[in-house]
Parts: structure tokens; sequence; C-alpha cells
């Protein structure tokens, strides 16, 4: 493993390197450590909105600029935006490092917000709610995380809603940004074929003015209720999500939970694939995932199903969980579980993005690296007895909540 370097900036912006010599490329992420949760209760999808204006030219270039200057080079370029972080990324090759932290600073510092390409980009975020609610596969999981959590910063939609982004001005985002897109939110990562010392020359010239000082509190833990919310709609599937709270980025049993999700839903080999597609043919799409954040987290069942075999679907879930809480795992069957989680764990490293990514988000969270010894060590600790006990107490039938969007009666 190539060792990470890490440095801060006299304003407060956080920078990681970790050179791989042997590759031709780079992954280049510019971090603001500010999402959805962030917003106030006026400010609802401000977030995601500026991260495509960001795209819309700057001070230097104009919008086509800002893509040619990554894409007519070789490289790549986009963003996103979650609950707690917006990265701007890019990938380019060995050669064009510096170039790549020009523009994604350049987007970040002096985008111009201009308000007539506000109106228009208000208008393709509309349309991407839009197409999102069509998509009942997509939706019901933003629906699922509302219905559990409310009106919890963690259980609104990161896109907002029609009249929120509608609302927004060019003073709005400059108030926000403002207040969020500080030096000690910023975190500048790149993994590649690449120079610290140029990364922090060049980090130096066009980081080291953002202003310092932000303010940031972490909300209490979301406690989600458990109810049966089933959305009308004319398609030929019910669309659903089962599920519970979790753990948080900061909970012991964080890696507890990570195995018990991939053992029920995380691939092929688990047991809600094999019992509910492989063994019965009642789903294509079926699994599991969990959501962490800072001060909770989800963990989620989700799938697709005629609406016929939608009550047998649900029994089987409730089944898998009840056999979950009784008698845990299989010792071969964890076994599996944990090399599969190590497995992916470890080539998600083999990709320059997989390394930025990973470093990233360690920092942004923890402050620290978190060597891939650690993380192996404490999937390999996990026990049945950890399993069992995480189980029961979040999987009995008073916690667990239901969203389904598919042809029911209004």
């Amino acid at each position: 493993m190539s060792q990470i370097e890490n440095f801060t900036l006299d304003n407060g912006v956080r920078v990681l390197v970790e050179p791989v010599g042997h590759v031709k490329s780079a992954a280049i992420g510019l971090w603001c450590k500010t999402g959805s949760r962030h917003e106030r209760d006026t400010e609802a999808g401000i977030t995601h909105l500026i991260e495509h204006m960001l795209f819309k030219g700057t001070e230097k270039r104009t919008a086509k600029q800002i893509a040619e200057a990554i894409e007519g080079r070789g490289g790549s370029l986009n963003a996103f935006t979650d609950k707690e972080s917006t990265c701007y990324y890019c990938r380019v090759l060995a050669d064009d490092v510096v170039n790549g932290v020009d523009v994604l600073s350049d987007m970040m510092l002096h985008s111009l917000i201009d308000p007539e390409e506000l109106k228009r980009e208000e208008g393709v975020v509309l349309e991407e709610i839009k197409r999102g609610e069509d998509e009942p596969g997509d939706h019901v999981h933003e629906l699922h995380l509302q219905n559990r959590w409310g009106d919890h910063p963690l259980g609104k939609p990161i896109i907002g809603t029609p009249e929120s982004v509608s609302s927004f001005t060019r003073d709005d985002i400059q108030t926000y940004m403002g207040r969020r897109y500080r030096a000690e939110n910023v975190l500048l990562s790149i993994a590649g074929n690449v120079s610290p010392d140029a990364v922090r020359d060049a980090a130096e010239a066009v980081l080291g003015a953002i202003p310092s000082s932000t303010e940031d509190t972490m909300p209490e833990r979301p406690q989600g209720t458990a109810n049966v919310r089933e959305v009308g709609k004319d398609v030929e599937q019910v669309h659903f999500c089962i599920g519970t709270d979790g753990t948080s980025l900061y909970d012991d049993e964080l890696y507890t939970m990570v195995v018990l999700d991939a053992a029920m839903g995380g691939s092929m080999s688990s047991r809600l694939f094999q019992e509910i597609r492989e063994k019965r043919g009642l789903a294509y799409s079926v699994g599991s995932y969990t959501l962490n954040y800072g001060s909770g987290g989800s963990y989620t069942v989700y799938g697709g199903t005629s609406p016929q075999h939608w009550p047998l679907v649900q029994e089987l879930v409730r089944a898998e969980f009840d056999k979950l809480m009784k008698d845990g795992l299989a010792d071969d069957e964890l076994e599996r579980t944990k090399r599969h989680i190590a497995g992916n764990t470890v080539l998600a490293l083999e990709g320059m993005s997989g390394r930025m990514m990973r470093m990233s988000r360690n920092e942004l969270h923890h402050g620290r690296e978190i060597p891939i010894e650690e993380t192996l060590g404490k999937i390999n600790a996990v026990d049945n007895a950890a399993i069992m006990d995480l189980a029961n107490r979040i999987l009995t039938q008073d916690l667990v909540n239901t969203t389904a969007i598919g042809p029911f009666e209004s």
C-alpha cells in the first residue's frame, strides 16, 4: 500500500495525496463537507442546485470550456451531492493533474452564478425531479427515507422540492456558499501518478485564499417510525423498500451491520436473492443496503415484484429477518460473507477513483487515514453473537417500516 501524504494550508484547507507510480493517470476530488442535511428549512435542494451551477461558467471559462479543459485533454469530469458532502471530481492523465486542480478550483471559487443561467438550471432540476418520480424503482428509496425519518435533516430529499428549487435566487446561493464553502470544509484529494510537491504548490496557489471559520452541528440521531405506506401508481410491478434504523459511521456495530447486510442481500449468493429470486422466481431485482451517516443510519431491503406476489414477498422478507434473529449465520456462511466484503474492499482500491474516494471519506468523517488492514481486521472480528445481537435490536416487527409504489387502489 502506498503512503498517503497529507497537509493543511494556512487557511485550513486539507490536502491528501496518494502517489501511485505504476499508473498513468490520477483521480482528483475537490470536496466540500456540506450536503442536504446542512440546509435550513428554506434551502431544501440548494446544495444539489449549486453542484449543477458550478458547471455553468466561471470568470475565465464558459460551461463548454470547463468541459473541454478536462474532456478535451483525455479526461472525464463529474460531481455528486449527498446528505453530508459534495464532491467535484475528474480523472486525468498523469501530466494533467495541475490543470485538473485548476479547473475544479475555478468552478468552486469563481463560478458566475448568472441569474438567467440559474433559472434555466432550476428548470433542469425540476425535470430531474419529474424523471425521478416517473421511475418508481428509484423514487421508492427517497420516499422510504422520508417515510421513516420524516422532517429530520437526513430524511429530506437531496434534490429538494419543486417549490423550493423554483424559489432560489443568486443571493440565496451566494449566502449558502458563503456559510458552507469555507476553508475547513474543503478537501482536495488526489490518487495516482502525481508529485505531492506539485500538488502542494497548486493547492496553495488556487485554494489558499478561501475564507476560514465555519459552523457545523450534528443533528440528533433520527428515530424511525414503523409504518406501512403504499402509493398508488399506474405501473406493472410493486417497487418496495422494507427497512429499519441502522448504524451511524461512529457506532461500534458498524462492521457488524456491514456483514449482516452482505449476508442478507449484498450479492447473488445472499439469502434474499437466493430465496426470493433464485428459488421462487418472484423478483428480478432484490437485495439490501445500508446508509451510514454521522448521526445515524438505515438498513433497507428493496426489490420489485408482481402485485399478486407482493404479500408473499413481504412474508419471505419477514421470515428471513426472523431466522437471522433466531439463529444468525452458519459458520461457513459467515466466513464466506466476510471474505466477500474483504475482497470487494481490496478490489475497489485497484482503481484510482476508489482510492481517492476512500481516503477522502475517511478524512472527512474520521479526520484520519484508516489503513485497509484496520478495516479488514474489524470485518474479520465480527462473530455470530454480534450478528444476532444487532438483528434482535433492529429487525423486530415493531421497528420495521414498509414503503411501496405499485398499482394499488387509491
